[in-house]
């Protein structure tokens, strides 16, 4: 008590406030005490002796601090040391200025820091003195400052305190310096820290709870150092901490729940560590969370519920644990997020999560995660988004067609999924860097296709190289590969060069013996290494192999083609050169991948240090794996990154599955010689084709084959990009026809429903081959379906013509059709809300202004209608019925000599003069609008008598300024108001009588947006009385009946109002042999509407 009395009048005598000296003074004040006569009397100093600081620490019980003058200190040491009067200040007489007052408190802090330093094994400070806060920040390097931030040496001050008469230091700097130390207790003497920062050394130890006693620390990084044991709970007590970051350490044991008090927490990254356990249920506390890593650990349990609290977070990581799915659905209130990457989850499959409302998004990894179900269209929202790697579920369905909006794409990895369907042309066309990977998809291109199916990556210009054809010599049985390095002979095996740069792009050797498949962008850089050498100068004896090797930042996978079936030596070479051998930051990498030979698991959590024993430990490392199978020709060799080890250590980038060389020999004998010569195998091949090719085309010829029809000269000519089914396939998918199987009766023929050997369900549209009508129509729709591909038309699998049957078979599409959906039998009707309407009709505008615009074969329809528009699981809108399609064929316009089409969705224009334009889709389109928004049908529909269809009513609702009344009465209130004005507006402006004043689909697509907006013109209607304008439409239909019984015998009218199929429609056609059509109804065309565009 006499300590505390004496230092209390001393600091009420200074004002300088000396109450701040903690029993700081170190070893250092030994060598300052030598020679000095002791201070106090023998009892005084057993009086200091027996004082305590109330935790007892050591460094109170051995050194004591008395001020007897501003430059003078009094030590007290233990009674066999004597106690000393130390001058550690320099002498300041007299004190007058604040400056001199200040230079009195830093020479305590100085010798705390000069502690501090000597705890963490600093070296490199060699003058640490009571200037030193004459700047704002202390500049302590060893030589010239570092040129980046990845090494600080900086102690900053604040001197603002006690009406600027006192300096605390605030902040405390030692990156990159490898530090050999630990972390010293004394940092809590420094109670005004705000910041501490040693990434990147060597750090050992734990970490001291008695930091928990630094009241105003905000912001504490001790990433990339080999820190072990747990996180203290005394952390959890920090009541001003805004940023934790813990990555990269040896850190272990389970979260404490006392972490989740610390509510101010911004900033949490845990990652690369050993955690276990689950997240504590009081981290749903940490609601000012922006930023959340826990990748690389061992915890489990489901991933909470709670994180919908983290409504602030802009990046959530939690790859590689080990918890479970499903994502839970509180993540759709994370409306802030830019980064998410979650992978790897345990347990059962679930759906897509919902983050339609994340539109800020750049960065969007869900690997591994089990989801099902199809990619969301409104992914293509997320403008700024430029990673996604939805790879490795089991998402089914198509590319979705709205994400060709995402202009800042760099890297799209969709492989290892249940897609089907195409690779959109709008990613074969790219002009970006963008990179592709998609498995059971097509392009329409055969070789293309193999090299997707095999899992390997599909560029925008994808290079397959002939593997269609290789695939069916299957003449290798040896295969030896320096991985990320040059051509090299060892021993009598020549290993064969693998330089080419990298990334995310396929690739197969010059020899076409192999190739590659190299997937995923690196976290936090766009600069990683996709080859290394040995960039540390390691002692790495053995095989000029393991001077380099290749690495992948997720999955690296390494083919062997045309290879021989049997039994095959897979020995997989690896040494670890990225990590340093010394005491540094930079050796303390660790690398963690699994390994996969022909789709089975054989390595998981393989660490390359572990099993060498450590880095650069004098030679390299052979997995062998004997008795490999290879069936096929195909051998497989798979190496995937699952989220472990540490991800920024000794940088950025340097993770991931690396190998040095592979070496692959048979198990069996292999014939070298004796045999015949390769001229004589090519010869005896050719000549066996052109047999085969003669006895193939006699048996067709005879009919045994089918495909006499083949030889018409119209289906010749057809460059088809389908493929061909047999009828026999199509009887047993069909089973034999049955009428149990039918869906459908088209305007020529019916559809069934049919499954094929594979399990695939199918469409098989049955066509007449008995007129020439409908031969032509089968030509028109293989030659010009064939070369389309869009999400929002109906794929054409392929085709079959064998005697007299003509059969297309289609994607099956669950939902029937919009017709059925929304005016059919009730039992039949589908309830659309509004967002699923919205998607539909946006679906249709953009299925047809690829038609009209984007396609290489520029098509207008000329059927568009409510049966004609399919509804696939998820309610997306495909386009279906091409028979009806014609060819632009470049012109303009033109005058069709052949009009088809339905009475209440034709353009006036074409129905009455043959003028056909994309503008008749136009009109088509706007009559669908109306449709899909009232959910009635416009030709059945009368709401009073003087109305003549849907439309009519529609252009008197809009004079009376009341087109609301049109929506479906169905909806309620659940829509949105601006949003159904703009579809009305629009319909009406698509329906303009006048072609010209029509927009294009491509700008009714951005009117459906919002993008543009839409101005209506005002359609004022006759005032010819409703009994006159009735029969004139009659009077059309009529007109229109008339035609095609005069214009062609053959021609049949074909009706149904039946809603009950996908391919029913109610249509006439015209074919006439004038080319202008003279009806009396079109003199009554121009009295229906008058137009005013004012």
């Amino acid at each position: 008590m006499a300590f505390v009395e004496s230092l209390s009048k001393t600091a009420s005598v200074f004002v300088f406030g000396f109450v701040v000296l903690h029993c700081f003074v170190v070893d250092k004040f030994r060598s300052h005490a030598q020679g000095v006569t002791p201070l106090l009397p023998q009892e005084e100093e057993e009086s200091f002796g027996k004082h305590t600081k109330k935790n007892g620490s050591k460094i109170c019980a051995k050194y004591w601090v008395k001020i007897e003058s501003f430059d003078h200190v009094h030590v007290i040491y233990p009674k066999k040391e004597g106690s000393s009067k130390v001058n550690l200040c320099r002498s300041i007489s007299p004190i007058n200025s604040y400056a001199d007052r200040r230079e009195i408190m830093i020479c305590f802090t100085v010798q705390i820091l000069q502690t501090i330093s000597d705890k963490l094994k600093n070296n490199n400070w060699t003058t640490i003195d009571r200037t030193s806060c004459s700047s704002a920040q202390w500049k302590l390097y060893i030589s010239d400052p570092p040129k980046n931030d990845r090494i600080q040496s900086n102690v900053t001050c604040d001197c603002t305190f006690e009406n600027n008469t006192v300096c605390h230091v605030i902040s405390f700097k030692l990156k990159g310096f490898n530090l050999t130390g630990v972390l010293p207790v004394e940092f809590r003497n420094l109670t005004q820290l705000r910041e501490i920062d040693l990434s990147r050394n060597y750090l050992n130890g734990s970490i001291p709870g008695s930091l928990a006693e630094l009241p105003n620390l905000q912001r504490l990084s001790l990433l990339a150092n080999r820190l072990s044991g747990s996180i203290p709970r005394e952390i959890g007590s920090f009541a001003t901490l805004k940023s934790l970051v813990l990555e990269d350490n040896l850190l272990g044991g389970s979260l404490h729940p006392d972490l989740g008090n610390l509510k101010s927490l911004e900033r949490l990254l845990l990652s690369a560590n050993n955690f276990s356990g689950t997240i504590p249920d009081t981290f749903g506390n940490l609601k000012n969370l922006n930023d959340f890593r826990i990748d690389g650990s061992e915890l489990s349990g489901k991933i909470p519920d709670f994180i919908g609290n983290w409504t602030n977070i802009t990046t959530l990581d939690l790859q590689g644990t080990s918890m479970e799915g499903p994502i839970p659905s509180t993540i759709s209130l994370l409306k802030k997020l830019t980064t998410l990457r979650i992978s790897d989850l345990k347990g059962s499959s679930s759906t897509f999560p919902n983050l339609k409302d994340m539109t800020n998004m750049k960065k969007l990894i869900l690997r591994n995660c089990s989801m099902t179900g199809s990619i969301p269209e409104y992914l293509g929202n997320m403008a700024v988004l430029d990673t996604l790697d939805l790879s490795f579920n089991k998402l089914t369905g198509q590319i979705p067609g709205p994400l060709e909006s995402l202009t800042d794409i760099k890297f799209m990895f969709l492989n290892n999924n249940l897609l089907t369907g195409d690779v959109p042309a709008w990613i074969l066309g790219s002009r970006k860097d963008l990179n592709l990977v998609a498995s059971h998809v097509s392009t329409g291109s055969n070789k293309i296709s193999w090299c997707l199916n095999k899992d390997l990556v599909c560029t925008r210009k994808p290079q397959c190289k002939q593997l269609m054809i290789l695939i069916l010599r299957s003449t290798h049985h040896s295969l030896f590969i320096n991985c990320g390095g040059s051509r090299e002979t060892v021993g009598d095996n020549e290993y064969e060069d693998d330089t080419t740069a990298g990334g995310a792009a396929d690739f197969a050797s010059i020899s076409e013996r192999w190739g590659y498949s190299s997937t995923g962008t690196y976290i936090g850089t766009d600069d990683g290494a996709y080859k290394a050498t040995n960039t540390y100068g390691l002692n790495v004896t053995g095989e000029g192999f393991y001077q380099t090797a290749r690495l992948a930042p997720q999955s690296l996978k390494y083919y062997g083609l045309c290879m021989l079936a049997g039994s095959y030596k897979v020995q997989l070479h690896f040494a670890e050169i990225m990590y340093s051998n010394n005491q540094t930051f930079s050796s303390l990498g660790r690398r963690i991948f699994d390994i996969s030979i022909q789709g089975k698991v054989v390595e998981t959590n393989f660490n390359i240090m572990e099993e060498a024993g450590g880095v650069g430990v004098g030679i390299g490392i052979a997995k062998v794996y004997d008795g490999i199978i290879v069936n096929g020709s195909t051998l497989e060799i798979h190496l995937y990154w699952s989220g472990k080890g540490t991800t920024a250590v000794p940088d950025r980038g340097v993770y991931g599955p690396l190998i040095s060389a592979i070496t692959v020999t048979p198990n069996f004998k292999v014939d070298n010689g004796g045999g015949l010569s390769v001229g004589a195998i090519i010869g005896i091949v050719a000549a066996s084709c052109v047999l085969a090719a003669l006895v193939l085309l006699v048996l067709r010829k005879k009919g045994y084959l089918g495909g006499k029809d083949l030889e018409d000269k119209e289906l010749r000519a057809l460059d088809l990009q389908t493929g061909y089914f047999s009828l026999r396939q199509i009887k047993h998918a069909t089973n034999n026809f049955d009428p149990a199987n039918k869906i459908g009766e088209g305007g020529f023929g019916p559809v069934y429903k049919g499954m094929l050997s594979d399990g695939s369900v199918i469409a098989v549209k049955q066509l007449s081959a008995k007129s020439k009508q409908g031969n032509r129509e089968f030509v028109n729709e293989i030659g010009m379906i064939s070369a389309l591909q869009h999400p929002h038309l109906v794929k054409l699998y392929g085709c079959c013509i064998e005697g007299n049957q003509l059969l297309l078979v289609y994607e099956y599409l669950e939902n029937n059709s919009l017709a059925r959906a929304l005016f059919g039998r009730d039992e039949h009707q589908i309830k659309l809300d509004w967002q699923t309407r919205k998607k539909i009709l946006l679906g249709i505008a953009k299925g047809l202004a690829y038609l009209h615009e984007e396609s290489r074969l520029k098509i207008v329809h000329r059927d568009i209608k409510a049966t004609n528009v399919l509804l696939d699981k998820d309610l997306n809108a495909k386009i279906s019925d091409f028979g009806l399609a014609k060819l632009d064929e470049e012109e303009n316009t033109h005058i069709s000599t052949r009009i088809a089409g339905t009475i209440g969705y034709m353009a006036p224009e074409y129905a009455m003069r043959g003028y056909l334009t994309d503008k008749a889709d136009v009109y088509s389109f706007g009559v669908v609008v109306l449709e899909i928004v009232s959910g009635k049908s416009n030709t059945n529909y009368r709401p009073k008598e003087e109305f003549v269809y849907l439309l009519d009513w529609a252009y008197v609702l809009q004079e009376q300024g009341n087109l609301l009344e049109l929506v479906d009465p169905s909806l309620g209130s659940n829509y949105s108001k601006i949003e159904a004005l703009r579809m009305l507006n629009l319909a009406l402006l698509c329906t303009n009588p006048s072609p010209t004043l029509r927009p294009s689909m491509s700008s009714a697509v951005k009117m459906l947006e919002g993008k543009i907006p839409v101005q209506a013109p005002i359609v004022k209607r006759s005032t010819m009385n409703p009994d006159a304008r009735f029969k004139a439409f009659e009077l059309l239909s009529h007109d229109s009946q008339t035609h095609v019984s005069n214009g062609s015998e053959s021609s049949q009218i074909q009706k149904s109002i039946s809603m009950d199929g996908p391919w029913i429609d109610s249509e006439f056609s015209i074919e006439s042999k004038d080319e202008i059509i003279d009806s009396s109804s079109s003199k009554l065309l121009k009295d229906l509407y008058d137009v005013n565009l004012d």
